[in-house]
């Protein structure tokens, strides 16, 4: 199954990816991944994209969409992928749709993560590392006693300094005029599935198994 997995920062699609690809044979397709690794191994797509990060420039789509391409023709994708992070925005999508045609493969479902935005901010701002157990907990959602015994044991709960709420809330902003064009783009185009984000991660699970007409495992 070829799936694009969309969702606000902090909905938690990463984990659903994952957890997805590891019992379904999928490959997790992160567009983050694939510039890492072609700027490492140095091929001619990671020259042309270290040279626009060095310069302190966005990678073009162009470059984007041709390790797609490259990636697309890996044995490895037979059983299926998650494009997590590409497509951002509608022109993308269309750019996306010729790519896969070229490799005679189309996307099946177009997953959003959908999570209400006050719980979206309390998720991401509320994030916190103990510094003595390295356990990532929330101030909102943890369990007081695992709070407790980070502060029993002579640890803090230490922020990154960019959950702040004006990072968060920016990057929230951006997601929604970016994003909710091409979540009714899809919608338009009858792939969207929308699946309910809020609750424990195996709840979350089981409403994305079914909504993509798949058997737990």
């Amino acid at each position: 199954m070829r799936i694009v997995f969309l969702g606000a920062p902090g909905s938690g699609k990463g984990t659903q990816a994952q957890r997805l690809t590891a019992d379904f044979s999928m490959v997790q397709l992160s567009t983050g991944d694939l510039l890492r690794e072609a700027v490492r191994a140095g091929t001619p797509l990671g020259l042309q994209a270290k040279k626009r990060m060095d310069a302190g420039e966005l990678v073009s789509d162009d470059i984007v969409l041709a390790l797609i391409r490259e990636k697309l023709g890996s044995p490895e994708l037979r059983g299926g992928f998650i494009l997590d992070g590409f497509p951002r925005n509608v022109s993308q999508a269309q750019a996306l749709e010729p790519v896969l045609a070229e490799t005679g493969q189309r996307i099946d479902a177009v997953v959003l993560i959908d999570v209400d935005l006050d719980i979206l901010m309390k998720r991401l701002t509320g994030r916190r590392t103990c510094s003595v157990t390295g356990k990532l907990l929330n101030i909102h959602f943890s369990p007081q006693a695992e709070i407790d015994a980070c502060l029993q044991a002579g640890g803090e709960l230490l922020q990154r300094a960019d959950d702040n709420e004006q990072t968060i809330g920016n990057r929230l902003r951006v997601y929604r005029e970016q994003t909710e064009p091409l979540v009714q783009h899809y919608q338009r185009a009858g792939q969207l599935r929308v699946v309910d984000g809020e609750g424990t991660a195996d709840e979350v699970y089981a409403r994305l198994v079914n909504a993509l007409g798949l058997r737990a495992k």
